[in-house]
């Protein structure tokens, strides 16, 4: 690959993480928040690299032989004798500049339903028994899917029994046709390893996948409510549309207040 089009490249891909992680929220769709510090860091070396090989090369062709001229020096790309030491076919090169513009131009989708879909939920790690704060009388009250989940199937004193809860994520239709789920895709560091939480929803028919949704109902009876017996599942009373978070990929508490 000729030193320009090298140059060209390091600075495209620079401004490209620079744009999703200084300008907008984009890397959100792929890595967690913790890690837009170093995104950033990445960026401004890429860019400083660009800068640094352009710089390089401009001089270099100040310095050719004013009888090689202009195009000699740009052929040879640092050598004297004007050769071409490229190894590989040139279009291969030119393949690196899709992933760099894409972070420029268009971004892939964040993950969603088709990727929950194919994911086995994620267990809830077992709380101590003993470890459930009282919940406040607040009605409906705001929980994310993963605390649902454990009072539903760890919490002996059933306390969510009976109460109206709050909560949010996006629409993930069951594959059988039957039904559908709440959920929320958690990243331990990348989208790459994304894992799923998923509240079933009984009562109403599903949204579009994909929709961002505020969910209120109480718990579904299906199994011992305080066992693992118990099914992580919701008799819906509303369902609003909401807008999805800036950071989707993780279990929040709902973004409505009431």
């Amino acid at each position: 690959m000729r030193r320009p089009v090298q140059a060209l490249l390091l600075a495209l891909s620079g401004l490209g993480l620079l744009q999703a992680t200084l300008f907008s929220d984009l890397f959100l769709r792929y890595v967690k928040e913790g890690m837009r510090p170093l995104l950033v860091a990445s960026g401004v070396v890429l860019l400083a690299l660009g800068a640094a090989e352009s710089w390089s090369y401009a001089a270099r062709l100040r310095r050719a032989p004013a009888a090689e001229g202009a195009d000699g020096a740009a052929a040879s790309a640092g050598d004297p004798h004007g050769h071409d030491h490229g190894h590989g076919p040139p279009w291969v090169a030119w393949l690196l500049f899709l992933p760099a513009l894409s972070l420029l131009f268009w971004a892939p989708p964040a993950l969603g339903a088709y990727t929950a879909s194919r994911e086995t939920p994620q267990a809830v790690p077992v709380t101590d028994q003993d470890a459930f704060d009282p919940l406040p009388a607040t009605s409906p009250l705001p929980l994310t899917l993963g605390d649902f989940t454990r009072r539903v199937q760890q919490d002996r004193s059933r306390a969510v029994q009976g109460r109206t809860v709050l909560m949010a994520g996006f629409v993930t239709p069951d594959g059988s046709g039957d039904g559908w789920y709440l959920t929320r895709l958690i990243l331990n560091c990348c989208a790459a390893d994304a894992q799923s939480v998923k509240v079933r929803v009984h009562g109403v028919a599903a949204p579009k996948a994909d929709t961002w949704v505020a969910v209120t109902g109480t718990w579904h009876p299906s199994g011992t409510l305080g066992t693992p017996s118990a099914e992580a599942g919701l008799d819906a009373r509303t369902v609003e549309r909401i807008a999805r978070p800036s950071n989707g990929y993780t279990d929040g508490p709902p973004l409505v207040t009431r």
